[in-house]
């Protein structure tokens, strides 16, 4: 039995920046009341906050509970009935001016511009600077057609790597490239977690939707934690009540 189950966000829990559905959040608090559980994904607390953190039922045992927004650059936890920040790293300005342009510069030179966007396309979060390729309020049938292979967003991550050297750079979600600190991916947020827990890395599992060379999942694969890779939060929801059953 592992001590700790580790998930991404969208894709995995939820679709791409849609609140949890109730039956996922029921499965989370069936889950939690024999394991601990972390989510870590792109999205900023506030995102979290919404897609998480508000659709839990009463009963789940937050206690048990770790969010880790960017890219696990962030961390909170439950204590005292509220949600306490226990760290977050940030860029300098002047790292955050570099990014800016250097989005701008590939999606010219990869010719990569859609033909409607909705909302911003650049995000700084903080600790993270995400790039979304339709806009932050794109509609999710919009986002599940433009990159399903992730073919373009590998041309433009390619691009975003000559301009960046030093920053760590993947893909997430249906249309997104985060890009935070050289070293910064999911398995930098599983460390910090196995050290704020005091939970092993052998203890823990992840499972998420983009477990794959370039993928952001694909950082928990290569740490060495044991990894289930799904395709969409229905296929989750079987994985999740087989782990409960397995330890009730």
């Amino acid at each position: 039995m592992k001590e700790l189950v580790a998930f991404d966000l969208d894709g995995t829990l939820a679709e791409s920046k849609q609140p949890l559905k109730e039956n996922m959040g029921e499965a989370l608090a069936d889950l939690l009341s024999v394991a601990q559980v972390a989510v870590i994904s792109g999205g900023d607390w506030p995102q979290f906050e919404k897609q998480v953190a508000s659709r839990l039922p009463a009963r789940a045992d937050l206690s048990r509970l770790w969010l880790m927004p960017t890219t696990g650059t962030k961390l909170f936890v439950y204590q005292d009935g509220a949600w306490r920040t226990v760290y977050a790293e940030l860029f300098d300005e002047e790292q955050k001016a570099r990014i800016f342009r250097a989005f701008d510069e590939a999606l010219a030179a990869t010719g990569f511009v859609p033909e409607r966007t909705w909302g911003e396309r650049i995000e700084d979060r903080g600790s993270q600077i995400t790039f979304s390729a339709l806009g932050q309020q794109a509609p999710i049938e919009a986002k599940e057609t433009w990159d399903p292979d992730f073919s373009k967003r590998k041309i433009i991550q390619a691009d975003l790597r000559r301009r960046l050297p030093g920053l760590s750079i993947n893909m997430g979600g249906a249309t997104s490239i985060d890009i935070t600190r050289e070293g910064v991916d999911k398995a930098y947020g599983l460390k910090r977690l196995r050290d704020e827990s005091g939970i092993s890395l052998d203890a823990m599992m992840f499972i998420g939707d983009a477990i794959f060379p370039g993928g952001n999942d694909y950082p928990a694969k290569t740490l060495g934690l044991d990894t289930v890779m799904v395709r969409d939060p229905n296929e989750t929801l079987s994985v999740i009540a087989a782990i409960v059953a397995c330890n009730r």
